[in-house]
């Protein structure tokens, strides 16, 4: 069964009947999380989702799986397209419930939008050394020489 951490989100087809009849006799439907979507919202968050990549782990004797983009969107499965399968729907509730809210979903990691930021520490000599090899390179920033270089060795 797949999940949306850390909103706990859950699809109306993992919803318990009890669950299902409560929300549909009037409880405060548009706070709970595990309500149906709209069409439209659900029709864009798969569009959306689609285009999101997933990492999948063998562990145990059953594959897991959660999104890049979306780390808090997990889903697991006997085979590895079952745990696709999960976590692809666990994007798509994610990217829903998101939508709904007015918050902005995360562009698709093909796409290179370069959007998290790291620090590191380093001595100022250290830092001297990297600009200098990052000015001999043809480098404009450290930053991009840094990437390239941990990249290429990764």
């Amino acid at each position: 069964m797949h999940c949306c951490i850390p909103c706990g989100i859950l699809p109306l087809h993992t919803m318990s009947a009890k669950l299902k009849s409560s929300v549909s006799k009037g409880r405060d439907v548009a706070k709970d999380p595990a309500r149906p979507f709209e069409s439209g919202v659900l029709a864009k968050a798969r569009t959306v989702a689609q285009q999101y990549q997933i990492v999948l782990k063998y562990e145990d004797g059953e594959w897991f799986g959660h999104g890049l983009e979306l780390p808090g969107a997990r889903g697991d499965g006997k085979t590895p397209s079952d745990a696709v399968a999960d976590t692809r729907e666990a994007l798509v509730t994610m990217v829903a419930y998101m939508l709904e809210q007015g918050q902005p979903v995360p562009a698709p990691a093909r796409e290179g939008h370069r959007s998290v930021q790291i620090n590191i520490r380093v001595t100022p000599e250290e830092k001297t050394v990297l600009e200098s090899q990052s000015r001999a390179r043809g480098f404009r920033g450290l930053s991009d020489f840094i990437r390239t270089a941990v990249l290429e060795k990764v």
